[in-house]
């Protein structure tokens, strides 16, 4: 006859939410922050195709032209397609027209500078920051850290006994 052995294992009350904090991370999914896109091409009207960073199509996103004379009041109200695909013809006005696309708090904005010619010129409104807005994030950072480093090296008061 075999004598089987049973181990109990008892947590103690600090052990048990640090293991369920452990679990909750090890099962938790990755979390990704995104921003949002707009492709603008030009073919005999302007086609634009709206996605986030991440690559995601921004379908039946809300889209607003707005007229270089009036840049307050849109011209053209629509929606991108399930594809995050909008197509319009603007009209004879010269000058830099501006293209708002927006789905669910995230936005971007791109620009079609249209020539007293008909000729076309496009601008990516969202394509990135400029390199004095690099500049200026890179001095802060610095900055911070200069100040952080003369907190901690700060003299300490004396303790009194």
């Amino acid at each position: 006859m075999s004598v089987m052995s049973v181990r109990v294992i008892v947590l103690s009350a600090c052990a048990k939410p640090l293991i369920a904090g452990l679990a909750m991370l090890l099962l938790a999914g990755p979390a990704f922050a995104h921003g949002a896109l707009v492709d603008v091409a030009e073919v005999d009207a302007i086609r634009i195709q709206a996605r986030y960073d991440t690559g995601e199509v921004m379908g039946n996103a809300q889209v607003a032209v707005f007229p270089p004379d009036d840049p307050a009041q849109p011209w053209l109200v629509g929606q991108t397609d399930a594809t995050g695909h909008f197509v319009f013809t603007p009209d004879d006005r010269a000058g830099r027209w501006a293209i708002q696309v927006r789905e669910a708090g995230h936005g971007a904005i791109s620009y079609v500078e249209v020539g007293a010619d008909g000729t076309t010129t496009i601008t990516q409104g969202s394509a990135g920051l400029t390199w004095a807005q690099r500049l200026l994030m890179i001095a802060c950072v610095f900055w911070g850290a200069i100040g952080t480093a003369l907190y901690f090296r700060r003299p300490r008061p004396a303790k009194a006994a």
